[in-house]
């Protein structure tokens, strides 16, 4: 078994091309199995560095994240020349980042935010599905996860409120 990916589109890309290392998480979105997860885990060390700031800096860093991951995941979509491959992992990282807005200090309060992420991403509820399915380009890519991360917050924050 192989732990990198062998898909021929994901040969296209090289980790040398800045662009293409931020879609790849950093190199995460590399990982034959669960590309998405290893994506998300990639990003906790960015917010584990982003979370002593003040509010309205962690704010505008994820705002950064997200309006640029439209072209860092447009851009290597179209170098693989496939819409929103799994090795694309950016719109992950911004996801992340925004469920952990305000969030609780904490190792649980992190492993709580990871797994909501995850869940609100894999299973896609509306309109997360029907976004992606109708949305394309970078935009397409990104909007179901910040949707995710966004229903994650909203989650994570309702229950910071009644056990933190």
């Amino acid at each position: 078994m192989k732990f990198l990916s062998q898909d021929p589109a994901v040969k296209r890309l090289s980790l040398a091309n800045p662009i293409h290392f931020l879609a790849l998480g950093f190199g995460s979105g590399l990982a034959a199995k669960a590309p998405g997860t290893f994506g998300t885990l990639a990003a906790i060390p960015l917010y584990l560095l982003m979370a002593p700031l003040s509010l309205p800096i962690y704010l505008t860093l994820t705002l950064v994240s997200i309006v640029a991951g439209i072209y860092i995941c447009d851009k290597a979509a179209k170098d693989m020349q496939v819409h929103d491959h799994g090795a694309i992992v950016w719109d992950e990282v911004a996801g992340l980042l925004i469920t952990f807005i305000a969030a609780p200090a904490g190792w649980i309060w992190l492993l709580v935010g990871f797994g909501l992420f995850r869940f609100f991403d894999i299973i896609k509820p509306w309109p997360i599905k029907w976004l992606d399915a109708k949305v394309d380009g970078g935009f397409g890519i990104m909007i179901d996860d910040v949707l995710a991360g966004v229903f994650a917050l909203i989650c994570l924050q309702g229950l910071a409120y009644f056990f933190a």
